[in-house]
């Protein structure tokens, strides 16, 4: 995903989730320093979310083990719940839990299929 394009996600994301009701905060710069981190904040007063977004134009999306391991990391440091966020271009988004998403060898993926049926419902 291009940096241009991943920015542009998140914003979408995050106007989404405040339209529904969530306190929303975008984290800057997240991937670019050593420390784990993620890309949005989230909360309703009942819950509270890490989330790591992603998009794909293709039907089945991979991402690094190492970054989902470092990802969950900050998530439990920070006493949130990990989520990840991925738009299907012209499908919309789909949210899955990091221990719904398959293992690969080196990766993580999920396919559009497979995030249809293991979406939670967060917006």
């Amino acid at each position: 995903m291009s940096k241009k394009r991943g920015i542009a996600a998140e914003r979408e994301l995050l106007h989404l989730l405040w339209a529904k009701g969530y306190a929303v905060a975008r984290v800057a710069g997240s991937g670019s320093v050593p420390e784990p981190s993620c890309d949005l904040l989230a909360g309703n007063g009942k819950k509270r979310y890490a989330i790591e977004c992603k998009t794909s134009r293709k039907e089945k999306k991979y991402i690094t083990a190492e970054q989902i391991q470092e990802f969950e990391k900050f998530a439990k440091r920070f006493g949130l719940e990990p989520i990840v966020a991925i738009k299907f271009i012209r499908k919309g988004w789909f949210f899955i839990p990091p221990k719904k998403l398959d293992k690969t060898g080196k990766s993580y993926a999920i396919s559009l299929d497979d995030a249809m049926k293991r979406d939670i419902k967060l917006i």
